[in-house]
């Protein structure tokens, strides 16, 4: 994501993990600290879905984050993703296992 007019680096959404079998992939965003509370995160996740709903075929996106990231769920509720449930130590950071909320949308 870039800022229109000066093309500042406002954040990354990245459609990963393509199961083209199954119909499903995964989503992964961030977005810089200055563009954080302006919208852009979910309207671009809602934008990079769309695209793999349409263009792809997929049937199935999934978000993932940690669960002390509040501000990742909020983004993924703006963007349409439903909760689903909690994986418990399902990501290793350099920190230790950390338990995510799993999210997910279907076409």
């Amino acid at each position: 994501m870039a800022d229109t007019h000066d093309d500042t680096l406002l954040g990354r959404v990245s459609p990963q993990r393509f199961q083209r079998l199954t119909g499903q992939a995964e989503i992964s965003c961030w977005t810089a600290p200055a563009a954080r509370g302006r919208g852009i995160c979910p309207a671009a996740v809602d934008a990079a879905t769309a695209w793999t709903f349409g263009e792809i075929g997929l049937v199935r996106v999934e978000l993932l984050h940690f669960t002390a990231n509040p501000a990742s769920c909020r983004v993924a509720g703006k963007a349409g993703y439903a909760v689903e449930g909690t994986r418990h130590r399902a990501m290793r950071h350099l920190d230790g296992w950390h338990d995510t909320r799993l999210h997910a949308r279907v076409r």
